[in-house]
């Protein structure tokens, strides 16, 4: 197998009518980001318990891709777990995750892989910082909800300077996603926050980067209620600082310390 320079993890849960635009997206830019300059890239898509066509439909891109792996789990565990999955799995120098749906598109990857070049290790995509730009936003509710949700996890864990840690655009060098996705607990949409805090605490140096960024029609986040609801994700913010206070997580066992930047 090609050494792999970059590994794109995509979680997918009954995405087989909106994930076919952004695999060819990610087939056309990565040919000329990586493939021109003599680099390989795998796609991993991780299929969710869907119950529908989505592993087949991602399989038929085997031809166009090179590098292309589906896990598809019969049952569904939850956008966290199947990240954890594919990070574990990942072969690349670098692994960026992203949505199904391209709501953040792989492009961002020119600019995130500059501020790893510069030295950093973890690159956060964000929403909500100087230079994003949203151009179709969420209904009002679910703003809202988000709003409030952003500052519970930014007051309970510490997390000051991250106004946006639920953007599903991030970019680790492989000794992040072995240091930290190990640790990681967190099934549902509460892995963000946790995968930030944990890289955080254990050192490594996380700075992040604006998106351009598109709400997509057909999201299976949550309402208030439910396994991706917003109440679920307060349970696992609070849960999350119970390890931390617990030492569940078992931090005092870091990698060697990296510079931080927040």
């Amino acid at each position: 197998m090609d050494e792999i320079t970059l590994s794109v993890v995509i979680p997918a849960y009954k995405e087989q009518n909106r994930l076919g635009p952004n695999l060819t997206i990610i087939i056309e830019h990565l040919e000329e980001f990586l493939l021109n300059k003599g680099m390989a890239y795998e796609v991993i898509v991780v299929v969710d318990g869907s119950g529908d066509g989505t592993a087949a439909f991602a399989r038929s891109f085997s031809d166009k891709i090179e590098h292309l792996h589906v896990i598809d789990n019969q049952v569904n565990r939850g956008k966290g777990a199947v990240i954890r999955q594919g990070l574990t799995m990942a072969q690349g120098k670098y692994h960026v995750f992203l949505d199904a749906d391209g709501s953040t598109s792989i492009t961002h990857i020119d600019k995130a892989m500059e501020l790893i070049e510069s030295g950093v290790d973890f690159v956060v995509g964000s929403r909500d910082i100087p230079g994003s730009v949203i151009e179709v936003h969420q209904p009002r509710h679910r703003e809202v909800m988000g709003t409030m949700g952003n500052f519970a996890i930014r007051a309970v864990l510490g997390l000051w300077s991250f106004p946006d840690t639920q953007c599903g655009f991030k970019v680790l060098k492989a000794e992040v996603s072995r240091a930290v996705a190990p640790r990681m607990v967190v099934d549902r949409f509460g892995y963000d926050f946790e995968m930030i805090v944990l890289a955080k605490k254990l050192g490594f140096r996380i700075e992040q980067m604006p998106v351009h960024w598109m709400n997509e029609e057909g999201s299976t986040v949550g309402g208030l209620f439910g396994p991706n609801g917003f109440l679920q994700v307060l349970v696992d913010l609070a849960k999350t600082r119970v390890r931390l206070f617990t030492g569940a997580y078992q931090l005092d066992d870091k990698p060697q310390a990296q510079s931080q930047i927040t």
